[in-house]
């Protein structure tokens, strides 16, 4: 197993790394952009950083990696990484949005005003570091789920939401009652109908590119697994391969719960001979082994 538990060891390091940076250097950026109070090239600095969509993408992209760090930790320690579906998409979402951002200070921002404006200070690491760093987390480190067309369609919701925002607060409401003024220029600066019309196709084109990238991590890290199942556990015992895992566990992992692979496991089952024995069993042999082999003493201290 040692082969296999070396994919997973792996695919946990490099999503951890990846995601306490982006966390960290997204801190360093907003609080740079808090803590400058006045700024000739920039009108939303202090609070009003608040308003802008590169703060918002990144804040929102660092609370999704954060979520990602303890699963992580949990597969370094337990040797299981699993990753809940939910928060799989919340990173797709966010990553998405802070490609936009990306795209748009490279595109359109930088030849404006400059690039080495636009990439110094707080912005190289709001515009370049954390988007750069989380695009490549996600579509290569992150390979634990796969996505779907209609999980493309949630990750437009964020830029969704602020695009609707910023209209409210720069036309309808507008900067002399209180609104925004028009920072991004998609109000005066062109015509009002070609953001309204293009910029929800450009973010499905820019989750799709995402969404695709990602599917062939994931493919790829399946076909690495099945690869080594098929070839190694094809032909042997599954229940005494289940038995030596929960042994190997069980002296590896240092702690009082269990927590049965069966994600593993169903991995094994599918590229086995056996196709009578079910999961159910499997894993009653799992608990049996791994209580027998003496790292667990007694049932009434650890959780199941």
């Amino acid at each position: 197993m040692d082969r296999a538990m070396k994919i997973t060891k792996r695919q946990c390091l490099f999503t951890m790394i990846s995601a306490i940076v982006v966390v960290v250097c997204v801190c360093i950026g907003v609080t740079m952009n808090l803590t400058t109070i006045y700024d000739e090239n920039f009108d939303h600095m202090g609070l009003r950083t608040f308003c802008m969509f590169t703060v918002n993408s990144n804040i929102l992209t660092a609370a999704a990696m954060a979520m990602v760090i303890p699963y992580t930790m949990d597969g370094l320690r337990k040797h299981n990484y699993h990753m809940p579906r939910w928060i799989m998409v919340l990173v797709y979402a966010s990553v998405t949005a802070i490609s936009l951002n990306f795209l748009i200070s490279l595109c359109i921002l930088a030849p404006v005003k400059g690039f080495v404006l636009i990439y110094s200070g707080s912005r190289f690491f709001l515009h370049a570091v954390c988007p750069i760093l989380a695009i490549a987390a996600f579509c290569f480190f992150m390979s634990e789920q796969k996505l779907s067309f209609w999980d493309s369609l949630l990750a437009l919701i964020p830029v969704f939401i602020y695009a609707v925002l910023y209209y409210i607060m720069v036309v309808v409401i507008g900067e002399e009652n209180g609104g925004w003024n028009d920072f991004y220029g998609f109000a005066t600066r062109i015509p009002m109908w070609i953001p309204m019309v293009f910029l929800m196709p450009l973010t499905l084109g820019i989750a799709t590119i995402l969404r695709v990238l990602h599917n062939r991590s994931y493919q790829k890290r399946r076909d690495e697994e099945a690869a080594f199942y098929s070839e190694v556990f094809a032909h042997e015992d599954i229940r005494q391969i289940v038995g030596a895992m929960a042994r190997t566990h069980s002296s590896e992992v240092k702690m009082r719960d269990i927590l049965i692979p069966t994600r593993i496991i169903g991995i094994i089952m599918e590229y086995n001979d056996d196709k009578e024995v079910t999961l159910e069993e499997l894993c009653a042999i799992y608990l049996k082994e791994y209580i027998a082999s003496g790292s667990v003493k007694t049932l009434d201290k650890m959780w199941i």
